[in-house]
């Protein structure tokens, strides 16, 4: 019998399986945000794209990050090199992921809900979600966020409130994953400007088969 998707989730932490959903990924519908069921989810190549109601997705294809091959532009560059800010890790999660939530030019909302902001923030404090800090002076002005399981990282979202501090961000957690061994950069979604940096997208059959190897190195954040 063809299944339907997308599911509502029970009590249990258990996802259908993401490989049998439809080319836009919605797989399921409900459960909660906890800790458990957030990192049954990634574990599973799935993840939480609003919160009311809360739902579950894996798209086809999937977009991700190639480490080598991400690559900022010329101007970017010189401004990294200019060490214009000054870049710190873990020092200010919740405040980036609710700068990430707010809107900007060219998004008018954002499915960073409260919920979300809240879940995220106390998953980072159970150690599996980290942020990168741009700061000038003692203001922060840009950021990237994710999750971290084993070799695999997921980046979430990423402001910036000067130009390219989240360019820089995410440049200096992408040396990081590399210095830590890191095997797979999970982007979800290819955008114009991730694009930009260096994102492509592979099918989600073979993204759920690197993702079980991604989990299977021993390196941490």
């Amino acid at each position: 019998m063809k299944q339907v998707f997308p599911k509502i989730l029970r009590n249990d932490l258990s996802f259908p399986d993401p490989a049998n959903a439809g080319a836009d990924g919605l797989l399921a519908l409900g459960g909660d945000l906890s800790v458990p069921r957030l990192l049954s989810a990634y574990r599973s190549g799935i993840f939480p794209w609003s919160a009311s109601p809360i739902t579950w997705w894996s798209p086809d294809p999937r977009g991700i990050i190639e480490l080598n091959d991400f690559h900022l532009s010329g101007r970017t560059l010189r401004r990294k090199r200019q060490n214009l800010f000054r870049v710190s890790i873990n020092q200010a999660f919740k405040e980036v992921i609710s700068a990430c939530a707010k809107a900007a030019p060219g998004r008018d909302d954002t499915w960073i809900e409260p919920k979300i902001i809240n879940a995220y923030t106390t998953l980072h404090q159970a150690g599996h979600a980290h942020s990168v800090e741009c700061w000038k002076g003692k203001t922060l002005v840009g950021g990237v966020y994710g999750v971290a399981i084993a070799g695999f990282f997921a980046g979430e979202s990423m402001f910036a409130h000067e130009t390219d501090a989240s360019k820089i961000a995410l440049a200096f957690l992408i040396d990081h994953l590399k210095e830590k061994k890191f095997s797979l950069f999970d982007t979800q979604m290819v955008t114009p400007h991730t694009l930009s940096l260096g994102a492509t997208t592979i099918p989600r059959s073979l993204y759920l088969q690197r993702l079980q190897s991604a989990l299977q190195l021993s390196t941490t954040f």
